[in-house]
């Protein structure tokens, strides 16, 4: 079964993925447990696997590649009036996820979020309107006037951030004694554990050097994994004239996925706001176009469908190639991707150098922040004993 498949079985018989157990608030202290961490990437994962730590009473420094945290939960607070997720969107499990990643029962989680309904034909598949639930939206909902970046940046960040060192390039990760040894291009950190978080696409193009090496297996898991490119788009009109989801067919399934949604949908708005979410084959040709030429193609694309009411009601639109982003490279790892070769993934090495983030879990599922902060949790979990 396919992590697409794991989570639609999900949906169908009505339950979310089952709630982790609060992380106990006392590790053992077997004479291993690490008295400082070095996490490798401020996105869910870094974020999640620092906040925990420190609950734990564990010396943390997070080393951050790039000039800002939240990773591919980048959002935009200037295109609408209400911030625009140009990464992560969904919540694809039961909002319990909340009170899971924030571990804290004294903490009243205030984020809101919304189902789509699936009593009305609101889904528009290839000219037919459908529920959302026949396009594959069953558990998930969208954020109202938030986004992962948000409930993140409310509940997470205050007590991680001081901890974060920004525009951090981890080039060496030396793990070959007692203490892990981690160099950027004119610095040293040492630490008795190691997490690394970093998109699998970073490892596979060689980003760090790891002494030891790592295993065959693992390194075959790391070059093999199908990472998908990816884009979004948010196209702002005058009128509404679309349903909530728009889908198309990829052929193959498998090689990608391309949707219009609404981006307003259960806002506090008044404004009307047309997303596009591409992965896989699904972002051509959008990622080779220039932006005049994008927006053209996008208009001529929605005008096809709906009489041409796009061009008449286009005002602006935002693009974001995450194929581009140097801290990024890509979306995330394949639906349909072997689970064995994820598990490798997250498998930890020496009880040193250890795996969090969307793409290094039990292979169960994956490519998603819910998966990114339950991995983050296994790696704290692991290493506390």
């Amino acid at each position: 079964m396919n992590r697409k498949e794991f989570l639609k079985v999900c949906g169908i018989l009505g339950f979310g993925l089952p709630m982790q157990s609060a992380l106990s608030a006392c590790g053992k202290d077997n004479g291993i447990r690490p008295k400082k961490v070095l996490v490798i990437g401020a996105g869910a994962a870094g974020l999640s696997a620092a906040y925990l730590l420190m609950q734990q009473g564990v010396e943390v420094e997070i080393l951050e590649a790039s000039a800002s945290y939240g990773g591919r939960m980048k959002r935009t607070t200037t295109f609408a009036n209400f911030p625009i997720p140009l990464g992560a969107e969904w919540l694809h499990v039961d909002r319990n996820i909340f009170t899971e990643i924030v571990n804290d029962p004294a903490v009243t989680i205030a984020t809101n979020t919304t189902a789509y309904d699936q009593d009305v034909d609101q889904a528009l598949h290839e000219g037919t309107l459908m529920r959302p639930e026949d396009v594959g939206f069953t558990i998930d909902q969208k954020f109202i006037n938030a986004t992962w970046f948000d409930f993140f940046d409310q509940y997470v960040v205050p007590t991680v951030l001081a901890k974060i060192n920004f525009n951090k390039v981890v080039q060496t990760i030396d793990y070959s004694s007692n203490q892990v040894v981690v160099k950027t291009a004119n610095e040293t950190f040492t630490a008795d554990r190691v997490i690394v978080t970093i998109p699998v696409k970073l490892l596979q193009t060689g980003a760090i050097n790891f002494i030891p090496t790592l295993s065959n297996k693992k390194q075959n898991a790391i070059n093999n994994v199908t990472v998908w490119d990816g884009c979004k788009a948010f196209i702002k009109f005058s009128q509404k004239f679309y349903p909530a989801l728009v889908s198309f067919d990829v052929t193959p399934a498998s090689a990608g996925q391309k949707l219009y949604y609404d981006a307003a949908y259960g806002q506090n708005t008044n404004e009307h706001i047309l997303g596009l979410f591409a992965v896989g084959t699904g972002t051509q040709p959008y990622v080779t176009l220039s932006d005049n030429d994008l927006r053209d193609y996008m208009l001529d694309e929605l005008d096809a469908i709906f009489n041409g009411q796009a061009s008449a009601n286009y005002v602006a639109h935002i693009f974001q190639n995450w194929n581009t982003e140097p801290y990024a490279q890509g979306a995330y790892v394949y639906d349909q991707e072997s689970w064995t070769r994820i598990q490798t993934l997250g498998t930890s090495v020496d009880n040193k150098l250890h795996f969090a983030g969307d793409a290094y879990t039990t292979g169960s599922d994956w490519s998603s922040v819910h998966t990114a902060a339950r991995s983050a949790r296994r790696a704290v979990e692991e290493m506390l004993g």
